[in-house]
């Protein structure tokens, strides 16, 4: 049982830092990248999210995937023109704006938190 309990707080814990730095990543980027417009294109055979391109700051053109699931309310379609912010060190990492995660990411804190509390109660209870 106590193994049980391990696991389960271990599992939780994972989680919720999870959660915590995809928080972290898309509040950084948005408060602190670039804005830029990107174009949606295709996505390549055998994936399900479509590429986004746009031009840095510095004049280099950047091609990323989507950061968006094909699931979102309204999905990306070819030709689109979106919002992104991008970090200015690393134009790979973006953020779609009005497309952030951040439900999902709360979601994993509060999964995770959860669990960790699950896994301490049923290692009291083993005792």
């Amino acid at each position: 049982m106590v193994v049980l309990a391990a696991f389960t707080a271990l599992g939780g814990l994972v989680a919720a830092l999870a959660g915590a730095y995809g928080l972290r990543q898309t509040r950084r980027i948005t408060a602190a990248g670039a804005v830029a417009q990107a174009l949606v294109k295709a996505a390549p055979p055998g994936t399900e999210r479509p590429t986004l391109q746009f031009e840095t700051g510095d004049g280099r053109v950047v091609e990323v995937v989507s950061p968006v699931p094909p699931t979102r309310r309204r999905p990306l379609a070819p030709g689109d023109v979106v919002d992104i912010a991008y970090d200015t060190g690393d134009p790979r990492e973006t953020v779609l704006l009005g497309g952030e995660r951040a439900g999902l990411d709360r979601a994993f804190v509060g999964a995770g938190a959860v669990l960790v509390v699950l896994g301490a109660v049923l290692a009291v209870a083993a005792r």
